[in-house]
């Protein structure tokens, strides 16, 4: 018999994944290019050329021992440093490669700092939409995830909910910016009031909350839009990032916490997540891609295929009725259901047109689906006469 916890887990599995996997079986059924599968985050855009160039010399030219074996949990030394010195020469920052400590992808830093801060019962607070994964790690550690809805014209997070929210066990923050699954990027001015009401709670618990800023979609920004660097905002922030969009590399699980030293107990914060990497099974972020992130610290993800895609999907799906939002980045389309319960809606685009998109109560949030625009162009024009049928039958437009 599995555990209580785990069946909970199954039972409430993902139904991003579990809509990926209908759609291998119906491609094998119907034929690949008849099946439009817009229900996972997984790159459509190749890593770039610095990437193979970089692991082709990486094998040819480093010490197999070095390239293939263990190193400090943290990761290599001399890549921390690499990447501490990238993010100083974008934000003006002084990190040092103490600051950085290499993760097996987003996901796996989040856990090792939901294993570093959390006691049992703690809550961390998550702003809605959001990544459905985020209420599984921090219940792994026996954490409480509490939903904060955010401004429904804007989407930005609710600076009077969120106060409402903030209790003497918060912990966490987090922030998802690009956000997944609306695409949008949350403004200066928003996070100086989140910075401001965090200051104002801890004084008056006398605790400390961080904002754990997951960051896997920095880079993917459209019309020139300012991400900001939350680190330079609120001091008691820990990034987390990732290089599975930024470089098309999400099976190679590999990414980065940046804890800076001016975030509170920043000494001990570092040595647990140090810790934590290595009790939680992870040991350290694979070695050959740490070697390969640290030669491609300037490569490009090609954001103009992900913004051609947003562009034609966008204008069609508002032609035909839907309500969208518009996306400042990340690769994702966040449009309101014709009908109250969006899994209607999402049954009838998969059985009538083989059209995959994923309920938005995956993401706390009904009412709405997200479409995954990260595929080929081909695959959006080739489906856009299918949720045309779509809008039609509930009388868009």
């Amino acid at each position: 018999m599995i555990s209580k916890k785990m069946q909970g887990f199954v039972a409430n599995s993902s139904a991003i994944r579990a809509m990926f996997e209908e759609g291998k079986k119906m491609a094998a059924e119907f034929g690949a290019d008849k099946v439009y599968d817009f229900s996972l985050g997984n790159p459509n855009v190749p890593a770039p050329e610095e990437v193979k160039q970089a692991i082709i010399e990486i094998l040819n030219e480093e010490d197999p021992v070095l390239v293939h074996g263990y190193m400090n949990n943290s990761g290599y030394d001399d890549v921390r440093a690499a990447l501490a010195a990238h993010l100083n020469s974008l934000y003006g920052t002084n990190y040092g490669s103490e600051n950085l400590v290499m993760t097996v992808g987003a996901a796996g830093g989040l856990n090792v700092m939901f294993k570093t801060l959390l006691n049992p019962g703690d809550e961390v607070i998550t702003v809605t939409p959001y990544f459905g994964e985020y209420r599984a790690y921090a219940g792994n550690y026996d954490g409480v995830l509490i939903e904060s809805p955010t401004d429904p014209e804007t989407f930005y997070p609710d600076v009077k909910d969120l106060a409402s929210k903030i209790t003497a066990r918060t912990r966490a923050l987090i922030i998802n910016s690009p956000n997944n699954p609306t695409g949008v990027v949350y403004p200066e001015s928003v996070l100086r009031e989140v910075a401001d009401l965090l200051l104002q709670k801890q004084e008056e618990f006398g605790t400390e909350i961080y904002i754990i800023s997951d960051e896997p979609y920095r880079e993917i920004a459209f019309d020139g839009i300012d991400v900001p660097w939350i680190p330079s905002i609120y001091a008691n922030t820990i990034v987390g990032s990732s290089y599975s969009k930024t470089l098309s590399l999400p099976g190679e699980r590999i990414g980065y916490l940046v804890i800076p030293t001016e975030a509170a107990d920043s000494k001990n914060l570092i040595a647990s997540a140090n810790v934590a990497t290595r009790i939680l099974g992870y040991v350290n972020a694979p070695s050959l891609m740490q070697r390969v992130v640290a030669k491609c610290c300037d490569a490009k993800t090609d954001v103009d295929y992900y913004d051609r895609n947003r562009k034609l999907l966008y204008s069609a799906l508002q032609e035909d009725g839907f309500e969208c939002v518009r996306p400042d980045g990340a690769f994702y389309m966040w449009i309101k259901s014709p009908v109250a319960d969006e899994r209607e809606f999402v049954a009838k685009a998969k059985d009538e047109e083989r059209i995959l998109i994923v309920p938005g109560r995956s993401f706390g949030c009904e009412g709405w689906v997200r479409i995954a625009y990260c595929v080929a162009y081909e695959t959006i024009v080739n489906a856009l006469p299918g949720f045309k049928r779509v809008a039609e039958s509930y009388g868009l437009k």
